[in-house]
């Protein structure tokens, strides 16, 4: 271990003659992430797949979009709850639950903020401007301006 190829850069050997870049300065989601954790998150999203009316949604559904207002109050609820759990109180849904359900939020909210935070650096699909505030109307990304005129045209129909 320890050679350098031709770019300067850093490359293992192992025993059996294959060899590889080293995994210096690159992603360690097997050590960031515990399986365990994950697991049981999984177990929480799956029972809470389950609609009000008995039908099962998709495990992915939350990524067509819900606002952050929703995803903060509903994640100041399981905060709560998980201080509650933490100070010997009785809380609405447990501890683990309450991570799992502040988790969801964290996690919900991020995707949000990232997909904004990279929809400014593109252009409006209809007057391909860029965005000053983004609008998604019927899964389209839509300026101020193309907002308006588009919820007229769909009045007219």
């Amino acid at each position: 271990m320890g050679k350098q190829n031709k770019m300067g850069k850093k490359i293992r050997k192992f025993k059996t003659g294959a060899n590889r870049d080293t995994d210096e300065n690159k992603l360690d989601y097997e050590g960031f992430l515990s399986p365990t954790v994950l697991r049981r998150f999984a177990e929480y999203m799956h029972k809470h797949r389950i609609q009000s009316n008995g039908k099962l949604r998709t495990s992915d559904n939350w990524q067509k979009g819900i606002p952050l207002e929703v995803y903060i109050k509903s994640a100041w609820r399981h905060f709560i709850d998980w201080w509650l759990e933490h100070r010997g109180n009785k809380s609405r849904e447990g501890i683990e639950d309450a991570l799992c359900g502040l988790f969801f939020n964290v996690q919900g909210y991020l995707h949000e903020y990232l997909k904004m935070a990279n929809l400014k650096k593109k252009k409006c699909d209809e007057c391909g401007n860029k965005y000053r505030e983004i609008f998604i109307v019927d899964g389209v990304f839509l300026c101020s301006r193309c907002k308006k005129k588009y919820l007229n045209k769909r009045k007219t129909f």
